[in-house]
Order: structure tokens, then sequence, then C-alpha cells
């Protein structure tokens, strides 16, 4: 599977995790199918936020609140690994809650798609997806 993104958007994801090197940043991915079209950041309520993630929930209940009221689509979240490896992790792989949601990894202004569907992929559940840059 392949999933799309504009290079401008990309570059605010990287951007975002960059200037908040020392912790992992997080936010969510809006848009259809196969193409993120939007990125919303949302603040990682971690206890430890160096080395883990917490999507706030209260981000996740308004985006649940706009996509009844006719908005985007949330079709993953994406997060950064200060450790510098654009990659899921064993706790990552225990967090997983949806196994629809892409998961979008950066660290080192790389990126690597995820989904979290596969049982014999890494940690037990995540396959690597093409990320088409447009």
């Amino acid at each position: 599977m392949v999933a799309r993104i504009s290079r401008t958007l990309l570059n605010e994801i990287l951007e975002h995790a960059d200037r908040n090197a020392a912790q992992e940043v997080c936010g969510l991915l809006l848009g259809e199918g196969g193409r993120i079209v939007s990125a919303q950041r949302v603040a990682n309520v971690a206890s430890n936020p160096a080395d883990r993630f917490e999507i706030d929930p209260a981000a996740l209940f308004a985006q649940a609140r706009a996509e009844r009221a006719g908005g985007a689509r949330m079709i993953g979240h994406y997060h950064s690994h200060p450790n510098g490896r654009a990659a899921p992790s064993a706790m990552d792989a225990a967090a997983v809650t949806d196994p629809a949601m892409l998961w979008l990894i950066v660290a080192n202004g790389a990126a690597t798609l995820w989904r979290a569907d596969d049982p014999h992929g890494l940690h037990g559940c995540f396959a690597a997806m093409e990320l088409a840059i447009d």
C-alpha cells in the first residue's frame, strides 16, 4: 500500500520534530484513503515525553466531533523519535489501539510510514508502507 503526502506538509512535520528535538512530538494525520492532506499538531501528554508519546485525549475527542460535523477524517498520526531512529519501537507496538491507523514516524530529518495490522511484522504488528512525496 502507498500513501501520499505533499513535500510541504512533510517538511512542516519534520520541522515540528526538529524544533522539539529533546522530546517526542505528535500530531494527527488527516486525509482520505491513501492521501494525507493535513496534519494537526497536538500535545504530547505522556508522563515522560522524552521517550514516549501519548496524544492528548481532548484532541482526539475534538477531532471526532469535527469528523461528525463533516470535517476531514483522521487516518493516522505522527510522532518523532529523539533517539534518531524513524522506525516503530516496542513501546509503539504496545500502544496500538486501532490497526487501521497510519503511523508516520520521524527522526533526524527522515520519515517512515507504517501500518499496525501485520502479526508477522516488526514487533509483531508493524508493516512498512511506501510514502510517496508529491
